[in-house]
């Protein structure tokens, strides 16, 4: 039997050498699919309510749904999204050159994309746009990546 996400799940994801990484499920893309909110701990929690107060090291998209069901990640809870993670992120997203280097970024808010070529400070904390998969949901929570 399949399990169906729901927004405001708590996923656990089991990390190498024991560890234990957590995200919270918060939108649902018609597009891109799970939103996950991938919080900065990398060791089993006794109360999972306590993550809720810990900051978040990035935001991605996920293919949940069939994680869950080929048991990659399972689901250890579910809370309300908290107030301010509760409207739909802005993304960033662009091509790099053969240098990889972006020099045209495009804005997303979910349905519309906007041309802006350069980004401000404020503009690069945006999450990048995509849909990884287990690997590098791993990879990134064990590096401290923040992109």
């Amino acid at each position: 039997m399949s399990k169906r996400p729901e927004i405001g799940d708590i996923v656990e994801i089991s990390l190498p050498e024991s560890g234990t990484g957590y995200a919270q499920y918060t939108h649902k893309h018609k597009q891109y699919g799970a939103l996950l909110r991938v919080f900065q701990v990398r060791e089993k929690v006794d109360e999972l309510a306590e993550l809720l107060n810990v900051p978040h090291q990035f935001t991605t998209f996920f293919p949940l749904t069939a994680a869950v069901n080929r048991e990659i990640v399972s689901i250890a809870g579910n809370f309300p999204v908290q107030e301010e993670f509760k409207t739909f992120p802005t993304f960033r997203a662009g091509v790099a050159n053969q240098s990889g280097v972006v020099e045209v970024w495009w804005l997303w808010d979910g349905e519309n994309e906007e041309r802006v070529g350069k980004l401000s400070p404020d503009q690069m904390q945006y999450p990048i746009r995509g849909v990884i998969n287990d690997t590098l949901l791993i990879e990134r929570i064990c590096s401290g990546w923040q992109g």
